[in-house]
């Protein structure tokens, strides 16, 4: 197996890199100055009434919810440019966006950009103090942030941010000299910036449940869906538009979909784990895809407490979203999944133990992340959530590899692997060339194998 990991085809690996280099200079070059005109073009016709400009990288539903938050914030906002792969999730987000913000949105045909070199082509289109918003599979973050920063411009980028740990330290890499830059960079864990749970961390932290003991992540409910391969549709158009599906994409059910109850456990703890074995099985899912349908991962934090990880996608089963936090003298429910966070007395969750409950309508979390972000930009405050995220990140790649390998992985040996899901996914051109991972003769997937599969 190609590094150990997943099957990889050999045709997605990386030309000769001298060639490549040339052939991206040339690209580059006429691309930029193209972009240059259009940027000078977006700043002369800019009011002097502190207007940011957006583009959009990254056009399904996150990426539209996205800009709806950032055009929602106080003061003037638009959108300008637009990019992906798929041109129907171009269309359909620019079209729905436009009806939603007539005003807001200034995205001409030539503003709207395809292909995997589109971000490039996006981001060059913003002016300084410009905000360029990453929302494509996760797989994809780190190039495009790397690209965002050595650019000069802000950045939102939503979660998962890597899939693997090279994909981790180059996000890391990326946060140091947007630090240096003095750029804004956001990430999309809405729950850190949730004024409920916020309030609810704090009284943890102030004794309210006595001194952590265990901290539990959950994300149980109905199965995750599938598309089928469209008429004419290419293997890599498939797997990007089911990018849920794919490991490569997004880095496994248990990083993309618990990475914000992770979080929230880390934050509860202020701490990140050292760390991690578990286990993880495909015993129901029939869809042609590469997701297991359960997992349980035990982390080990440096007090040597524990955080216990559940994920499945399966119908018919007990449902469960949220934290539950044990101390010495209480338990707190909370996370992403949990509108009002509540604090009990003992360990028991029932209504004569209730310490304290969130009494205030549900926060708007998306909104929230969005509105501190460009008062930041905007009043020129310290903004750098780029290395927290990296590491809320490394948390469900860490359990990932754990569950793969069916070995104990530490922290440290883990964010120095070099093993990727997907090598030379910087040199993909086009739709039509091979994906990462193909089928076999019947339509499976690569599978990591317990006790076979290297990730370290």
């Amino acid at each position: 197996m190609q590094n150990g990991a997943y099957a990889m085809n050999p045709a997605s690996l990386p030309p000769d890199a001298a060639t490549r280099r040339e052939f991206l200079k040339a690209s580059a070059t006429a691309a930029t100055a193209a972009a240059l005109t259009r940027a000078i073009e977006v700043r002369a016709h800019a009011a002097d009434d502190g207007t940011l400009d957006l583009a959009l990288v990254g056009c399904g539903g996150r990426g539209t919810g996205a800009i709806a938050n950032a055009l929602s914030t106080a003061g003037p906002t638009r959108l300008v440019a637009m990019a992906d792969v798929l041109p129907d999730r171009l269309g359909g987000s620019h079209e729905t966006l436009t009806k939603q913000f007539p005003e807001r949105i200034e995205v001409p045909p030539d503003r709207r950009f395809l292909g995997f070199d589109a971000y490039k082509r996006a981001i060059d289109a913003l002016p300084k103090n410009g905000i360029v918003v990453l929302t494509t599979p996760p797989a994809f973050r780190p190039w495009h942030l790397a690209y965002a920063v050595e650019r000069g411009v802000n950045v939102f980028m939503e979660k998962s941010f890597a899939v693997d740990p090279p994909g981790v330290r180059r996000v890391m890499q990326a946060g140091r000299v947007a630090q240096q830059k003095g750029l804004k960079i956001a990430g999309g864990l809405m729950s850190r910036h949730s004024r409920a749970i916020e309030e609810t961390v704090r009284q943890i932290h102030a004794g309210a449940i006595g001194e952590v003991i265990l901290t539990s992540a959950y994300r149980m409910h109905g199965t995750v869906g599938f598309q089928p391969k469209r008429a004419g549709e290419t293997e890599l158009a498939h797997q990007i538009r089911n990018y849920s599906n794919f490991t490569w994409l997004n880095g496994s059910f248990l990083l993309d979909w618990l990475i914000h109850n992770l979080d929230v456990c880390c934050m509860v703890k202020d701490a990140w784990p050292v760390s991690a074995q578990g286990q993880a099985a495909r015993r129901v899912r029939t869809e042609p895809d590469q997701l297991f349908d359960q997992y349980f991962v035990e982390y080990g934090f440096p007090d040597g407490t524990r955080m216990i990880a559940q994920g499945r996608h399966m119908n018919s089963c007990h449902d469960h979203w949220g934290c539950v936090i044990h101390g010495t003298k209480g338990m707190a429910e909370l996370g992403e999944g949990v509108s009002k966070p509540r604090l009990f007395r003992g360990h028991r969750m029932q209504a004569e133990n209730l310490l304290w409950q969130w009494r205030e309508a549900a926060p708007n979390a998306y909104q929230e992340e969005w509105d501190r972000f460009i008062k930041a930009i905007r009043e020129n405050l310290p903004y750098n959530e780029t290395d927290r995220c990296a590491r809320a990140a490394m948390v469900g790649v860490l359990g990932r590899l754990a569950v793969e390998s069916g070995k104990e992985v530490t922290w440290d040996e883990a964010l120095a692997s070099e093993v990727e899901l997907a090598p030379g996914l910087d040199s993909l051109k086009s739709l039509d060339g091979p994906a990462p991972v193909e089928p076999d003769a019947q339509g499976r997937y690569p599978l990591p194998v317990p006790g076979v599969t290297r990730v370290v």
